[in-house]
């Protein structure tokens, strides 16, 4: 089966839509999301609404978990302090409701879903370096775990021997006694250095997961902040994948 795993769609309406067109045309027959559905974007109602129409396992990021008033405004920097204030005032009670019951952890087998880390997924870590992913692998049962959060897409790979690697490689094959913790990218506002969203493929038969990018209006995303009131910086770092 051809799985989707995605993650931090910040209410970039331009980039979802591209993304599940991709998707469809890739043959996906199950998706996963990984979090942050709200935040820096204009178009947080949307964006809530194509995720509930794909009724696909999800857990919360801290974009979603402060818009619903679970996270203080003090762990966000001056900008997404304002988008999380602005989303509040535009999206309704409900949509607040659904993000207040996500989950941290969602597992399925040998597949588990956290945001941030592992080891304090209520803290929204970031996993940059190894020294992180060894602090998340001694709570990792499954083989493998899909996290979002820093929008930059690689793999890190524990060994039996407990040695850890990271690889940024296109498509990786999975090995037996291997545990792995896939970090998907973001959809609506990469970090790498590349404006294209990005998103997992995981073939559970061939024991592949491998990274796609994609292309949409960012131009139209960037202009769609500006019409919202939102601080320029959001929408010009959208253009440069920054």
């Amino acid at each position: 089966m051809l799985n989707a795993i995605f993650s931090d769609i910040h209410s970039n309406l331009q980039a979802y839509e591209a993304f599940l067109k991709d998707a469809k045309n890739e043959g996906i027959e199950k998706y996963y999301c990984i979090g942050d559905i709200v935040g820096y974007g204009a178009n947080p109602k949307e964006c809530l609404n194509l995720t509930r129409q794909l009724n696909c396992p999800l857990v919360c990021g801290n974009h979603d978990w402060a818009v619903c008033g679970n996270l203080p405004l003090d762990y966000f920097n001056l900008y997404a302090k304002e988008a999380i204030e602005w989303t509040k005032s535009v999206v309704e009670e409900s949509d607040k409701n659904y993000l207040s019951n996500l989950p941290f952890i969602f597992n399925e087998k040998e597949l588990t879903l956290v945001h941030g880390s592992l080891d304090a997924p209520e803290d929204f870590n970031h996993i940059l370096e190894t020294s992180d992913a060894q602090e998340s692998f001694q709570f990792q049962n499954a083989k493998l775990c899909f996290i979002g959060h820093t929008h930059i897409p690689g793999v890190f790979l524990r060994t039996k021997n407990n040695y850890i690697n990271y690889t940024t490689e296109p498509q990786v094959s999975l090995d037996d006694g291997v545990s792995y913790i896939v970090n998907a990218g973001s959809i609506g506002q990469p970090r790498d250095g590349y404006w294209r969203g990005c998103y997992c493929v995981y073939d559970d038969e061939k024991d592949i997961v491998r990274f796609r990018r994609i292309e949409y209006d960012v131009k139209g995303a960037g202009k769609a902040i500006a019409k919202a009131g939102l601080p320029a910086y959001l929408a010009e770092r959208i253009l440069r994948g920054k």
